[in-house]
């Protein structure tokens, strides 16, 4: 999609009066009601044209018209829009429209101006161009924006086209993945837009309207700098405005506003890490490292220099949080990463210990797979274990620890089921829960069982955790499977807010602590880490403005726990 060109919109038709005198077409445009009484163009030798009518499409392409009105927007800066906006009136029954002026001397907010130019239309969207002449008639009254509501007010948004408004609410930033690539943030009244399969709710219709797009006075590709970032250089997911005021427009399917007063960002503050567990603690965490791929030019880092600031980003993060027991999910499937893993964070003498790794004794041929990283100085284990059934295209991984002192077990499972994305053409696809729903729900019902079969003998009646990414939120059907078995979540009690992804603007949990109650009762603390999902994905290993530390370290949030097992 071209980004230089400009929004479309769809205005009503609204009658014109035409003569055709001697083969040659005489336009008669009816005089707009004065801007402001106080200023007065001079007389331009021909009529002026309300842009009312210009919107309704009474005027053919290539006319030549005159139109004067207040500018309410100057986008004429050097990678901007080109030109300016005028407007005609205020209230419902105003008009405005897009004046295209590119290397024309600016004019002012607040300025009343004559143009003589060319009706047209670029993509649809009407707008005067081809100016012969921009007559400055002095300063004139900024008209009131336009007080718009969401989602109340969301089907007449085509009705304020060009128009000066103020979303009288706070909007919180519901999506930033456009934020590089094209200046543009997703805005959502309400709060962040979640995933309906989060809670079940169908909700999908009504988030819709609840959604505006903040755009930043261009359409090109690639701003430099990136705007509409904090001191830290992000715009987290989560951030809220209030009082947005700009000019409302329509662009790639999508209606937008550009700004002209400054934003008052609130909120949108990055998180403290988590806090330093009690030495009578076992903390249990899991994280998806996004392709932690020790050979370059695959699914991971492409270059060395990618290789260094992703391990730089995972060893921040996992470092940070500082768990006894860790479920990792996307790593090579190659023991020189699992191997590599250990001695990067073993490097710096952990507090609590080094750590080891169990060898997974069938890790798949699929290009990634789980890792159970633990400290012997914390955890004695007892036991591995792993499922090759033909449900599983990562098998999953089991470890059994005991606690020493106190003596306790417990076992803990990483899986990391099967991603809703590579659609197939038929079969198991997207009913409503994401494509490869079935199988996800198979994994689940077939891991159910394999624990169940494990816990025998020695392991009888050892409460066992399940932890890593089931690429399925909390009301979907492999989740709800697990919790019939008994594996609830351990951190989150309401499922309504809890997530560690965000895609196409809506957050949900595909990252889990799950188990019984017997280890649901001996949690004394846990929660996400919100360190990843709400950041914008530049900020990455592979992105055009890398952070440093954990920050954007993956794609999703670790999810971590405080256990007492005494």
């Amino acid at each position: 999609m071209d980004r230089l060109t400009h929004p479309r919109r769809h205005a009503n038709p609204a009658p014109c009066v035409r003569r055709t005198l001697g083969g040659a077409l005489v336009l008669l445009l009816f005089a707009a009601s004065p801007v402001d009484a106080r200023v007065a163009c001079p007389s331009p030798g021909a009529e002026v044209a309300p842009l009312a009518e210009l919107r309704a499409g009474t005027v053919a392409e290539g006319d030549a018209v005159i139109a004067e009105g207040i500018v309410t927007g100057v986008f004429m800066g050097p990678d901007q829009l080109g030109g300016f906006y005028l407007q005609q009136g205020a209230g419902p029954d105003s008009a405005g429209m897009f004046v295209y002026a590119p290397r024309r001397e600016p004019v002012s907010t607040g300025e009343h101006v004559q143009v003589h130019g060319v009706f047209s239309r670029h993509r649809g969207r009407p707008q005067i161009a081809r100016l012969d002449r921009i007559q400055g008639c002095g300063h004139g009254e900024l008209p009131a924006p336009l007080e718009v509501r969401l989602p109340e007010d969301a089907s007449r948004l085509g009705e304020y086209a060009d128009l000066r408004v103020r979303f009288a609410q706070p909007l919180a930033v519901t999506a930033n993945h456009e934020l590089a690539r094209y200046g543009s943030l997703t805005l959502s009244a309400g709060g962040r837009l979640m995933h309906p399969g989060q809670t079940g709710a169908a909700g999908t219709a009504r988030d819709e309207n609840r959604r505006i797009i903040l755009d930043d006075g261009s359409y090109r590709a690639n701003p430099d700098p990136i705007p509409y970032r904090d001191d830290h250089g992000t715009r987290r997911v989560g951030s809220t405005l209030e009082g947005l005021t700009g000019i409302l427009t329509h662009a790639f399917g999508d209606h937008r506003i550009h700004p002209t007063d400054p934003l008052d960002w609130l909120g949108g503050e990055r998180p403290d890490p988590p806090s330093t567990p009690g030495t009578d603690h076992l903390r249990i965490a899991t994280a998806n490292l996004e392709n932690d791929f020790v050979t370059l030019g695959e699914r991971g880092a492409q270059n060395r220099a990618e290789r260094e600031r992703q391990t730089a980003k995972l060893d921040a993060l996992l470092q940070t949080l500082d768990a006894d027991l860790l479920g990792a999910v996307e790593l090579e499937n190659a023991a020189a990463a699992r191997r590599q893993l250990v001695e990067r964070l073993n490097a710096v003498p952990p507090p609590r210990g080094d750590y080891a790794a169990i060898a997974h004794p069938g890790p798949g041929d699929d290009a990634i797979k789980v890792a159970l990283l633990y400290r012997p100085d914390r955890l004695q284990l007892v036991g591995a274990a792993t499922d090759r059934n033909a449900a599983h295209h990562r098998p999953p991984l089991l470890g059994w620890f005991q606690q020493p002192g106190s003596g306790k077990r417990f076992g803990a499972v990483v899986v990391h089921f099967k991603a809703k994305s590579g659609c197939p053409d038929a079969g198991d696809i997207d009913r409503g829960q994401g494509c490869w729903n079935e199988r996800r729900t198979a994994q689940a019902e077939r891991l159910v069982t394999w624990i169940r079969e494990q816990q025998r003998n020695e392991f009888a009646n050892v409460p066992v955790l399940i932890l890593g990414d089931l690429n399925a939120y909390a009301a979907e059907d492999p989740v709800r499977t697990l919790a019939a078995a008994g594996k609830r979540d351990l951190v989150h009690d309401d499922p309504a807010s809890a997530h560690t992804y965000v895609f196409r603007g809506r957050a949900g949990q595909l990252d889990y602590l799950l188990g019984p109650d017997a280890l649901r009762d001996a949690v004394h603390d846990g929660a996400a880490w919100p360190v990843n999902a709400d950041e914008p994905g530049f900020l990455g290993f592979d992105g055009r403005a890398p952070a440093t530390g954990p920050w954007r370290a993956s794609d999703h949030d670790p999810v971590w726990a405080d256990l007492r097992l005494d």
